[in-house]
């Protein structure tokens, strides 16, 4: 018996609206991720070229700070907003050091751009 078995069907039929809504919008998350990080690789080719540390921690506490103000003002929990932040950062930095350790023009992985 499955979720939707247990509820009436007006109940069941907002169930399903909602739950698309939600992977409609997962796959918004996903892009604009994808897109991020495209931003953030760019940057550790500049970064590498100019020999410059993968990580910028002045940079990283204003986005903190920033990224908790909009959370805020979004009624988000800024310390969700700020766990998530800090888990891409630390994905970014990894990305950064593997570029600076690579080719000019590699990507993580050694595929060139």
């Amino acid at each position: 018996m499955n979720e939707t078995d247990r509820i009436d069907e007006s109940a069941a039929a907002q169930l399903l609206e909602l739950r698309d809504s939600i992977d409609n919008i997962d796959a918004a998350v996903v892009h604009m991720l994808a897109e991020r990080f495209k931003c953030t690789q760019r940057v550790g080719r500049l970064k590498a070229d100019h020999h410059l540390p993968p990580a910028d921690p002045d940079r990283e506490s204003r986005q903190i700070t920033r990224l908790r103000e909009l959370a805020e003002n979004a009624k988000l929990d800024p310390a969700f907003a700020e766990k998530l932040l800090n888990f891409i950062i630390a994905e970014v930095i990894r990305h950064h050091e593997t570029i600076a350790g690579g080719t000019p023009g590699s990507t993580p992985g050694g595929k060139k751009t």
